[in-house]
Parts: C-alpha cells; structure tokens; sequence
C-alpha cells in the first residue's frame, strides 16, 4: 500500500493499478534474500538490521538481536566484546572496508568462526552514521576462495587441456595447454564451431558434449582420435577426455550453462600400447604357424601354412613364387620365377598349390619380386593417389589381383642361396606397408625358404 493510501487520502490511482512496495519493505527483501549474513550498527553501536542469513548462521532472530547494545553478553563473549565491538566501529573512521576473523556465539552456545567485511554507513551530510557488517563463515569463505582459485589454476598453469564449452558446442574459455593442442591461439578459439578447429573426430567429440548435457558426466573418461591442423599438415592425436556439465548455482533448477571438458594427450601411450598387441599377435601366428607346420608330411604344404597364418590382420593376398633356375653368378641371364602359391583372389581361403607346369610367371623387367631377388632384400611398391580404374591397371600389369594397391616382397633365402620370393598385397581398405611390416614379412619369409629347401632336398 502507497504512503497517501495508509495516511486514509485519495490518489490518482486506478482501480486495477498494482500498488507499489515503500523503501523499507524493498529494503528488508533485498536484506533477507542475501546469500551472505549481514547486521548493521548505528553510530551508538546498536543493532539496526539483522538479516535471514545472519539468523540461519547464529540462530537468533531479527525480533532477537534488533535494538540490542552491541554483541556483548549474546553474540561475543564477554571477554571478547570489548575487542570485536571497537574492531568493527573502527570501519566508520576508515576508507573503504575492513576483513576482519573473530569468533561470535550461536543462540545454543557454540562459537562459529567468521570473516566479516565492515564499512561506514554515511548520513545525507556526508558524515559517519554507522556501520554495516557482512559476515559467512570462514569455511564456507575458504571453499569459495578454494574455487575461484582451483578455476584460476586450471586455465592458466594446468597441464592438460581444460576448455569451458557453452551450450551451442563452442568453446567459451580455453586454458593455454588446451589452445597449443588445438594450434591455435586461445582468443582465436573462443565462439568457433568445433568442426573449424579439428578435421576429424569432430561428430565424436559433439555426440559426447550432447550426452554430457543431456544425462550429465560419463562414469569414466573417453579416448576419442582426432585430426589436428598444423601448418605442417594434420596430425593424428589421441585425447583421453574427462566431462562435467556445468549448471548455474543461482537457478531454482539446474539450468545447464555448458559443458567442462578437460583432455590431455595419450598419442604416444596409445601407439606404444597397439603396437605391443600387434606384437604379441603376430609373435602367436608365428608359433601357432611353426606348430601347425610341423605336422605335414609335405615340406611345400607347410610353407603354405606359414602365408596363411602370416596373412590374417595383415594383408589381403599373398603369391609364393621360386626361383626356376638360378643364373651363374655375373651371368646376364634374367631371373626367372615361378608360382608356388596363392591365395584365393575372390572369396577369402586358404592357399592354393600351383607351378606344377613349371610355367614362369610373366613379369616386366622392374617389376618388385624382381627387385626383390637382385637386391636380396624387401622391396615395397604402392600405387598412390590414382582413381579407381588405373589402380586396377596397375594391379593387372604386375600380375597381381586387381583389387592390390600396396605390395611387399621379401626375398626367400635358405643355406645362402636365394630360393624365391614372398608378396604379400593390400587392398585400398588398408595403410600401405611400413618398416615394421618389412620386418614381419622377413620373418614368415625364412620360414617359407626353410619349408621350400627342405622340399627341394627331398624331391632330390
């Protein structure tokens, strides 16, 4: 009700016109509705305002504490009062406001230790009229500092990458590990879609950012890979990322204002770790080959053996070719080879014996088994970024399947003497060949040119 409406005048207003609330009814709302405890003194050291804040921490009511002379003998103890009362007057005198930690007494007798900020209440002249004292408890104090500061830490000094992303999937804040990871600086980041920043992993990375604000944190971290720009190309990384969804202390109900995500990069670990399984799996297929192989009566049958257990996880076809007739040494004669074995080139199977005509196989001067014989050593070959037809062509030219666009040989060698070569082929669903696979392929190829010796010595 308006002031000329309690005074029993008529006003100007309507009928259906809201009334207004005075200065003290909005001033004890504003009071009561403040997170933090708050009291006032006049100028005497009465109490003035005593807030809900204030109550709920000591347990007396404004009804209680209003009017009162100071904290003596109810809020402080007596041998303190003296002490805390002229701690708190002193703010009229003082510029500004003054944090103070003391001990003040509930209503049941405990003490709560407390952080007050005090400063003067100034009159219309300008004049010092009394104090007013903002006061939490200090632990609650401590874990709001501890807070701010861990947030302050994280983007500044952490060393992994911490990056706040809004409710639209874009970054907000980006600590500075996270913006070297990304290659860019951190204010270049802020506001841009996440698919401007990575080249692959980007629909990955935003089905978890979804989720996260949809059902909240995931119960443990995700290894998500990604493409990085780098003014040296894109690289390939590995992040193991943590989520937390972010909502607002201030809403009623929990209004999701983004989402947490803190990554750091494994890349290194993840190689290492897939790496050693590859290891460990290609270490089994070769016993797993040696004890199966063991069991044949015929020395070509057990080479066979060995391309099909070196064949799974590892290429698509294999060819088995020998030497038919080993030229004299300085002689021009071409190098001549015949086919062994090999594998199905339509439904996968194991391999077939063939050669029994003893037919070379029609190879162009250059062709990588060739190599493979003069060098005696591996000899890689790849068709590289042609369209689909003239890898086909490339494939058919050299005698090999026409779904083959990466090749490896390796040379057959046994007592001294080179016996034959080992190919094995890749389709375009597969990387090319590297060292490690050389290395591989080195190994099954023994194996075979131990079989095929051991053959040639029995036929003899």
């Amino acid at each position: 009700m308006s002031a000329s409406r309690r005074s029993g005048t008529t006003d100007e207003l309507g009928p259906n016109e809201p009334e207004q609330p005075d200065g003290a009814d909005l001033l004890a709302a504003l009071l009561d509705g403040m997170d933090a405890a708050l009291c006032a003194f006049d100028a005497g050291g009465v109490v003035t305002h005593w807030n809900r804040e204030a109550e709920r921490i000591l347990g007396w009511t404004a009804a209680e504490a209003v009017g009162r002379q100071g904290f003596a003998g109810w809020a402080v103890r007596s041998a303190d009062a003296q002490e805390v009362e002229g701690r708190l007057m002193s703010a009229m005198q003082a510029p500004g406001r003054q944090v103070h930690e003391f001990a003040l007494l509930t209503k049941e007798g405990g003490r709560v230790l407390v952080r007050t900020q005090s400063a003067a209440v100034r009159g219309p002249d300008g004049k010092p009229a009394g104090v007013y004292c903002a006061f939490s408890e200090v632990h609650a104090q401590i874990d709001l500092e501890r807070s701010i500061a861990l947030s302050e830490a994280l983007f500044e000094d952490a060393s992994w990458g911490v990056v706040l992303v809004d409710a639209d999937l874009r970054p907000a804040v980006v600590n500075s590990h996270a913006a070297r990871a990304l290659g860019i600086g951190r204010t270049a980041v802020l506001g841009r879609p996440l698919g401007e920043l990575l080249a692959q992993g980007v629909e990955e990375l935003e089905s978890a950012l979804t989720h996260v604000l949809a059902e909240g944190a995931p119960p443990a971290p995700a290894e998500i890979w990604v493409s990085v720009r780098t003014p040296e190309g894109e690289q390939r990384r590995c992040w193991r990322c943590g989520f937390v969804r972010l909502a607002s202390p201030l809403a009623e109900e929990p209004v999701p204002l983004g989402v947490g995500w803190l990554f750091n990069d494994v890349t290194e670990a993840k190689q290492a770790e897939q790496e050693a399984a590859l290891l460990r799996f290609r270490t089994n297929q070769l016993h797993r080959a040696a004890r199966a192989a063991a069991e044949c009566e015929d020395p070509t049958e057990a080479a066979t053996i060995h391309l099909d257990f070196a064949l799974a996880g590892f290429a698509d076809h294999a060819l088995i070719d020998r030497v038919a007739d080993a030229p004299a040494t300085g002689s021009d004669v071409p190098v001549r080879l015949v086919r062994v074995a090999a594998t199905p080139a339509g439904a996968p199977g194991p391999s077939l014996l063939a050669g029994q005509a003893g037919l070379p196989v029609r190879y162009a001067v250059g062709h990588p088994a060739l190599q493979c014989v003069e060098r005696m050593g591996s000899v890689r070959a790849s068709v590289g970024s042609v369209p689909t037809e003239k890898a086909r062509e490339w494939a058919l030219a050299r005698q090999w399947p026409g779904d083959a666009v990466h090749a490896l040989c390796a040379v057959l060698r046994s007592r001294g003497r080179t016996l034959g070569v080992v190919t094995f082929l890749r389709g375009a669903g597969r990387n090319q060949f590297e060292r490690s696979d050389a290395v591989y392929a080195e190994d099954v190829a023994v194996r075979i040119a131990a079989a095929l010796d051991l053959a040639g010595v029995a036929r003899g």
